[in-house]
């Protein structure tokens, strides 16, 4: 058997990878920083020296075969076992190394990123990269080590940590409710009710737990970030349902007031990262602190 052709160059692999993944040759070569027809030539000479073809063309789009798809699985874990080695030994080399870690930015800023110090005190020798990220992470390319996130936490082809469970709260700024009314859920239902787009349907909900009709709903405007929701209720433009967590100190200091009892939402704040990189010296160093910080 001649092994080189078992051992293709890496970058008829890394055009073949990408080109796979997008099922395109033009989202390709943008991510590679190649010309279309380079990454296309790259494809080619991958299937002669294979002898198979990994790709055939539908009209303009180019889409796998059976065997292409075959490959692609096996070479995906193939790269990011590459990568994560090289990682490690980027790591290993530069003592403790970095922490690509990606967060939801509301959590980020005002829980995470007000304790990232005490970490920093107790590891001197590890960076962590803060990436903002609302979407699902996606740790196919390599560009993220770990995240923290939010959801049911079952997600089998993961390392997943649980951190908190979610409550969510009602907020609003105290000179919105400070006419001398009782404060119940009549009061709040007469507000004009902002919302994270994202979210499921958290005040309809709230709603059906009160038992108050639903048709009875002032929905306000919504917002990608939950940061910009709390700056709305701040300024009184309407009530908010959100995380318990990143409102302790605004409620604290007196900015926002909580209003009624917090109510699970059925999600878990967790620490999650590919089985690959469990052995990077910067996350079993941050995940130990992370746990420890919790309690757990």
């Amino acid at each position: 058997m001649n092994y080189r052709r078992l051992t293709p160059s890496m970058s008829l692999l890394l055009a073949f990878e990408a080109a796979a993944r997008h099922e395109s040759y033009t989202r390709a070569a943008r991510e590679l920083s190649l010309t279309q027809s380079a990454v296309s030539r790259q494809v080619q000479t991958l299937e002669a020296q294979l002898g198979v073809r990994l790709f055939r063309r539908e009209g303009r789009n180019i889409v796998l075969t059976d065997v292409g798809r075959l490959y692609l699985r096996e070479l995906g874990d193939a790269l990011a076992q590459i990568r994560s080695a090289t990682l490690q030994a980027v790591a290993y080399g530069s003592g403790m190394g970095t922490l690509r870690l990606a967060l939801l930015p509301t959590f980020g800023s005002t829980w995470l990123l007000p304790r990232l110090s005490r970490f920093y005190a107790a590891n001197p020798g590890v960076q962590v990269h803060v990436h903002s990220r609302i979407q699902a992470v996606d740790f196919t390319d390599g560009e993220i080590d770990a995240a923290i996130t939010v959801g049911s936490g079952d997600w089998p082809e993961l390392v997943v940590h649980p951190l908190l469970e979610e409550s969510m709260v009602v907020v609003a700024s105290p000179a919105l409710l400070a006419a001398g009314a009782p404060v119940d859920a009549e009061t709040i239902a007469a507000q004009t009710l902002l919302q994270v787009a994202s979210h499921p349907p958290l005040w309809a909900n709230w709603f059906a737990r009160h038992g108050l009709a639903p048709e009875r709903m002032r929905s306000g405007p919504n917002f990608e970030l939950t940061s910009h929701l709390l700056q709305a209720v701040r300024s009184g433009i309407g009530v908010g349902l959100v995380p318990q967590m990143l409102v302790e100190d605004d409620v604290r200091h007196g900015h926002l007031l909580s209003v009624g009892e917090p109510i699970p939402s059925k999600r878990t704040y967790c620490l999650a990262y590919p089985s690959r990189n469990a052995v990077l010296p910067s996350l079993k160093a941050f995940r130990q602190w992370l746990l420890t910080e919790l309690g757990g």
